[in-house]
């Protein structure tokens, strides 16, 4: 089968197609013949060599995937209520840049009545990304309200939709005006743009002084320490990545008199059960939002697997809105 490989760690073009052995399926694990990939921040990483993958996944880099079911356990796919045939998308801990992929069968969903491929492949990594972080870490509750850092993102346009459609207020911030624009299309209440405004001290504005229930950051670095400013009284701060570096400095005393939580957490390294266990909430939770249309993938752009390269290079120019994926002849 064709892969994308990573040859040498650096900039996109080291991104090649290359050739491996069709996977072969395990205990609990479904084949796939990928359609379309997604593309996202920790595959950059990974071609970077910041980001290895986790002890047995493949070399090269992908984490999620939309095809169809072309074999595997037969118990654990009876077991999901799936059969070969299928039309799936999965989260994988790697290796979903090429043309069969495998995966535990507990993390594959069924593709929502209406949408093809492409928008298949855009839903695992963000939407499992963010009802672990904002629903299940961040606890957030109808009538509360989110910031959400980088709300154009795949994470960002994912956030802004769920939160919405679970009755949360929803503010963001974005790079420029045109991204903005688009979130607010998306749903979101206020878009701030962050490099004309100061979002801590909008946000707090916007919330007459009372501040933000949950933060979902992408950023952390010197924005945690404007984060504790801007959260309410027991509000939560999740951080997911660290874009904007590891150390931060803030005032504890806040985080003391206003009883605020600072968390955060990586996906891909979590067990099988943990991320099973997402797949069933967002089965029985979200799956049905997107049949109905109340939410919908955000497709930014597609390029073919041969053009990686490309497709990688726009996600590191950060002009795109909503994500980027990869697509199989």
């Amino acid at each position: 089968m064709k892969v994308v490989e990573i040859n040498g760690f650096g900039a996109p073009e080291v991104l090649r197609l290359g050739e491996r052995p069709v996977p072969v399926p395990g205990a609990g694990e479904v084949l796939i013949r990928v359609r379309a990939s997604g593309i996202n921040r920790p595959d950059v990483a990974q071609r970077k060599g910041n980001y290895p993958p986790p002890p047995g996944a493949p070399d090269w880099p992908g984490l999620e995937v939309a095809g169809v079911v072309a074999g595997g356990d037969a118990a654990a796919l009876a077991a999901a209520g799936l059969a070969e045939g299928d039309r799936v998308c999965a989260l994988v801990a790697g290796g979903g840049y090429a043309e069969y992929c495998v995966a535990p069968a507990e993390q594959c969903l069924s593709v929502p009545d209406g949408l093809d491929d492409v928008q298949a492949a855009s839903l695992p990594e963000t939407f499992f990304t963010v009802w672990s972080n904002v629903f299940d870490r961040g606890r957030l509750q109808a009538g509360e309200t989110l910031l959400v850092q980088g709300g154009s993102s795949g994470i960002g346009v994912t956030a802004i939709q769920l939160a919405k459609a679970f009755g949360a207020r929803v503010i963001v911030t974005a790079g420029s005006d045109e991204k903005c624009q688009a979130c607010l299309r998306l749903g979101a209440d206020h878009a701030i743009n962050y490099r004309t405004q100061d979002f801590s001290a909008v946000a707090r504005e916007l919330t007459d002084g009372r501040g933000v229930d949950v933060i979902l950051d992408m950023v952390a670095g010197d924005y945690v320490a404007r984060e504790v400013e801007c959260l309410a009284e027991d509000g939560r701060l999740v951080i997911i990545a660290v874009q904007g570096g590891v150390k931060a400095g803030f005032n504890a005393s806040l985080v003391l008199r206003r009883r605020l939580t600072i968390t955060g957490s990586t996906l891909r390294p979590r067990p099988v059960a943990f991320k099973g266990a997402i797949a069933r909430a967002l089965r029985e939770r979200v799956w049905p939002l997107l049949a109905a249309g109340r939410v919908r993938p955000v497709i930014h752009t597609t390029f073919e697997a041969a053009r990686a390269a490309e497709a990688h290079a726009l996600m590191e120019s950060n002009q795109h809105i909503g994500k980027i994926v990869l697509t199989w002849s």
